[in-house]
């Protein structure tokens, strides 16, 4: 049971289950222990500024600890949480600023390590390339000594090249940087210089523009998908499309097909008719003389024959002819 004097609030503890009674003052220690926390490190970070007193103000120091009450109350506690949040602020951002110029430099020297190898492996190469099977000599099998001379002169002499380069760019960067460290110290003595409140709002600014920039890359993820199922559609109806190109070439074949094979059809209809019209001509030449000139017996028999043969063949010429055309007609159909 809870110890002291019995209050509303410990008779109330009294009446809850243990279980519920241990995790309440579980969590109330759990408290007092983080209120010691930013208690002492404030205290240790305030006493760490003020470290030289003289013994007069440690005696009254001492006296009045013994009147000092040993609560403190809730104003006290947020006067020091807030300066324990700017503290700790302040050591994040020196963090982050600490943390960010050491992950760059450790970006440059990766890119740079990079560079380098990326220039070995070119060396080792156009080495190989040269020198190695460039410049041996096919009767000794050894390299040439000229060859290899000329190019260990061209390379000491693009070393030199960039060793120049390099110089002149470091002289402009130092420019640069004396620029605006010149600059830098001028908005120094303007005061010019971003206090902790204008640092606080520009991370509220930054927190909005994230926020914004948040929700324009999900508009853009948004139009990135929609441009994706069109692009699928788009796919899809290029195949239908491609298709239906097939079919039309397939179809323009076969209509090119029919049309000769019916220019076929109409040039050999338009040699029956011709022939038809020499047979019509020679029957009337035969007509015409037969009534001019009586002809024999023996001779009207052969002609009577002859006609026969003639009007036979018209009639197969005129069969084909109609079958020609039933087919040519439904061909284009």
């Amino acid at each position: 049971r809870l110890k002291g004097r019995l209050t509303p609030q410990n008779f109330a503890m009294e009446r809850l289950p243990l279980s519920l009674q241990i995790s309440e003052m579980s969590r109330e220690v759990q408290g007092l222990k983080l209120e010691n926390e930013v208690l002492r490190s404030f205290c240790r970070r305030h006493l760490s500024e003020h470290v030289d007193y003289d013994e007069h103000e440690t005696k009254r120091s001492r006296h009045r600890r013994r009147v000092v009450p040993q609560k403190l109350t809730a104003e006290s506690k947020c006067e020091i949480a807030v300066l324990e949040l700017e503290h700790v602020h302040q050591n994040l951002c020196v963090k982050t600023r600490d943390s960010e110029k050491l992950a760059g430099t450790l970006q440059a020297v990766l890119e740079e390590t990079d560079m380098r190898t990326a220039e070995l492996k070119k060396d080792a190469y156009e080495f190989k390339r040269d020198i190695v099977i460039g410049a041996e000599n096919m009767r000794t099998g050894k390299a040439i000594s000229e060859k290899v001379t000329r190019y260990m002169e061209d390379t000491l002499r693009q070393r030199d090249n960039l060793i120049e380069k390099l110089r002149l760019k470091n002289v402009s960067l130092k420019s640069q940087l004396l620029k605006v460290e010149a600059q830098l110290k001028h908005k120094e003595e303007m005061g010019d210089v971003l206090h902790y409140i204008d640092f606080h709002q520009l991370q509220i600014e930054n927190k909005q523009y994230q926020g914004q920039i948040e929700d324009l890359n999900e508009e853009l993820l948004r139009l990135k998908m929609m441009t994706g199922s069109s692009m699928q559609r788009l796919g899809i109806v290029k195949l239908r499309l491609s298709g239906i190109a097939v079919e039309s070439q397939q179809i323009d074949g076969e209509l090119l097909l029919r049309r000769e094979h019916l220019d076929k059809v109409n040039g050999e209809t338009k040699t029956v008719y011709a022939e038809m019209a020499v047979e019509n001509r020679s029957c009337i030449h035969l007509h015409e003389k037969r009534a001019i000139h009586a002809p024999m017996t023996l001779d009207y028999v052969k002609q009577k024959a002859i006609l026969h043969d003639l009007l036979r063949t018209r009639k197969n010429w005129m069969t084909k002819v109609e079958i020609a055309q039933t087919e040519s007609r439904q061909r284009i159909t």
